[in-house]
């Protein structure tokens, strides 16, 4: 997941709507919430790129990740640079639906992996109703949804922010934290919530094949994380070596540029050389 940044940043005259241009959260009785009734529209334009991430024994994609891009493909930091205190709600909310409504318009046959912010969630069972009309609208199954939140999100009251796991998995979306070993929460997050999937953050994924520390790490994660019933996904994979060391050790779920790069409003083309055997 790209990375917040500052989210002190003044807010930005206001241009063209983003997507999309009717967006309302949730067209059903605002007063259950209302920062949804007082929500404004945004001022700034984005767009999705997806990224596959493949289950390597099988040969094939597991899920898609959506990642935020600016309207002509720009890098997420044009963006995320533009969400502040004002508008991080409807940008977390537009993003939902925008995602959801790619993955369909695609036909993507396998999950979506939404990143969601924790911090912009008032009450999760309110809140979450956007993203079950946008899923009933546009005809993409619920358990084909995957909430996705870094680690290094900093999370100011983490029971709180386990309610709201449990609160999506009870609604029968699957739930996933970001670049875990990287961030602020750490083990602790983990004992106060089990998600389905855990991604290893890349830092610890680059030069495993031959970094001794971080062999360790990966080993003792993938162990918790079994006696947990926790799926594992390597993020950030590059290279021949990395893949055979991180599949070794029983992860068979990666993303990372060895087998994709995120394509822009489009499902990405997997390069099938990355099934090969590394020479």
């Amino acid at each position: 997941m790209e990375k917040m940044g500052n989210m002190q940043t003044p807010t930005l005259p206001k241009v063209n709507p983003s997507f999309p241009v009717d967006f309302v959260p949730f067209a059903g009785n605002l007063r259950d919430c209302d920062a949804c009734a007082k929500a404004e529209r945004l001022g700034f334009q984005f767009e999705y790129a997806y990224q596959p991430i493949v289950d390597i024994e099988r040969k094939a994609v597991f899920a898609h990740e959506a990642l935020v891009r600016g309207p002509a493909g720009e890098p997420a930091s044009t963006v995320l640079s533009q969400v502040n205190d004002q508008n991080r709600y409807r940008f977390d909310q537009a993003c939902r639906v925008k995602a959801i409504k790619g993955a369909a318009e695609l036909g993507l046959a396998q999950p979506v992996s939404i990143n969601f912010l924790p911090n912009a969630i008032y009450k999760p069972e309110v809140c979450i109703k956007t993203t079950l009309e946008a899923a009933r609208v546009h005809g993409f199954p619920l358990e084909q949804i995957i909430f996705e939140v870094t680690e290094g999100e900093r999370i100011e009251d983490g029971p709180w922010f386990a309610e709201i796991l449990r609160e999506y998995k009870r609604c029968g979306f699957k739930t996933a934290i970001d670049d875990f070993g990287a961030g602020y929460a750490g083990l602790k997050l983990l004992s106060d919530f089990q998600p389905d999937i855990i991604k290893i953050d890349m830092d610890l994924v680059r030069h495993v094949d031959s970094n001794r520390a971080r062999q360790a790490i990966v080993r003792s994660l993938v162990l918790l994380c079994a006696d947990m019933g926790i799926q594992v996904i390597a993020e950030g994979v590059e290279t021949f070596g990395e893949r055979d060391y991180l599949r070794d050790q029983g992860i068979q779920l990666m993303q990372g540029y060895l087998f994709a790069q995120p394509a822009f409003r489009s499902a990405a083309t997997i390069n099938p050389s990355a099934f090969q055997p590394s020479a």
